[in-house]
């Protein structure tokens, strides 16, 4: 099986982050988070990889060239202008084949594609949908399922008292290739503005109306793994705490100096408090203080004196001498 992940998007509510790199290249552990997932995808054996690009795709392509040091075989789809949430995937069947996995390159996750894939392919669906319960419907579109699992219905951010289930998408999907027949026609697309190309197409007012008007086979697998879509600044934040505490299975990227503390860089006469990742090439001065959990990038300077606690310094930050940053995530704009 295949894999594509969905790497074209331009990650509005993480600006201004995302005013000088694309959303998926967004830092969790100082790797940025399609990196974990490739990484993901190596580990599960979906080596032979498609990701569609459109917002900064030089970055993209620079970081991961043809995906080897990652683990897989990776290739790109080039999006002139954006093709919509399943758009990007009808551009790419040719690449696909008969089965094939979708799955978003900035979400943060740990989730067997494994045991999904042994789900997907027992239930011999067309689609087979990544849902997990949350406690706030209100910030997931969530799926209605019957008792054997097949999706009846979907709602959009309902608020907890009208939500008719609480299985938020993940947006990691399984599918045969027989899902392109319950695409739109080209320039039929019902999400499609004036601007957009004929080619446009996404899956919750096209694709998946389809599939349940046409009665197919279209199911839910439920997942307790850890998922988080980092769909704004603080869940950033949250994703990259989390993956510092151990709760999602990634990669630390930095040897542990002491327990809970990872650093790639001489701590110096700096006072240390674990949960903390330093990255390579940081500057630490005298008597500074990081108080975790924090995550210091690679190239930051923290000045003497300096207190971090509860932040996240993205690469090349600079924190002046004496200067206290708590709650925050500081970094520096720099020409692309």
């Amino acid at each position: 099986m295949r894999a594509m992940v969905l790497a074209a998007g331009l990650g509005t509510r993480l600006r201004p982050i995302t005013y000088r790199i694309p959303k998926p290249m967004a830092p969790v552990l100082n790797r940025p988070v399609m990196e974990h997932i490739l990484r993901l995808l190596a580990r599960h054996g979906f080596t032979e990889t498609i990701a569609n690009l459109h917002w900064f795709p030089e970055t993209i392509e620079g970081h991961f060239g043809d995906g080897s040091a990652f683990g897989v075989e990776l290739t790109y789809s080039h999006e002139e202008k954006l093709l919509g949430t399943s758009g990007g995937v009808r551009n790419a069947a040719p690449f696909l084949g008969d089965s094939f996995l979708v799955i978003s390159g900035d979400a943060l996750t740990d989730i067997d594609l494994v045991a999904m894939r042994e789900f997907h392919e027992s239930h011999d669906g067309v689609a087979t949908l990544a849902t997990r319960r949350v406690e706030d419907t209100s910030q997931f579109g969530v799926a209605i399922t019957g008792a054997d699992g097949r999706i009846q219905g979907f709602q959009e951010k309902p608020q907890p008292a009208e939500a008719l289930s609480d299985l938020a998408n993940c947006g990691i999907y399984m599918f045969r290739s027989e899902i392109f027949d319950f695409f739109p026609a080209p320039g039929a697309s019902e999400a499609a503005g004036p601007d957009d190309p004929p080619g446009f197409a996404d899956w919750a007012m096209d694709v998946f109306p389809a599939l349940l008007e046409g009665d197919a086979p279209f199911y839910s697998h439920e997942i307790d793994a850890y998922w988080n879509d980092i769909g704004n600044v603080e869940e950033l934040r949250q994703s990259n705490f989390d993956a510092l505490r151990g709760a999602v299975a990634v990669e630390p990227g930095a040897p542990e100096v002491s327990e809970g503390v990872r650093s790639a860089s001489p701590l110096g006469g700096a006072e240390v408090e674990a949960p903390v990742l330093i990255g390579e090439g940081v500057e630490l001065g005298e008597c500074a203080r990081v108080q975790g959990p924090a995550i210091l990038g690679d190239g930051c300077s923290v000045g003497a004196g300096a207190w971090i606690r509860d932040s996240i310094l993205l690469a090349g930050a600079e924190l002046p001498a004496g200067a206290v940053l708590v709650g925050g995530i500081a970094g520096r704009l720099t020409e692309s």
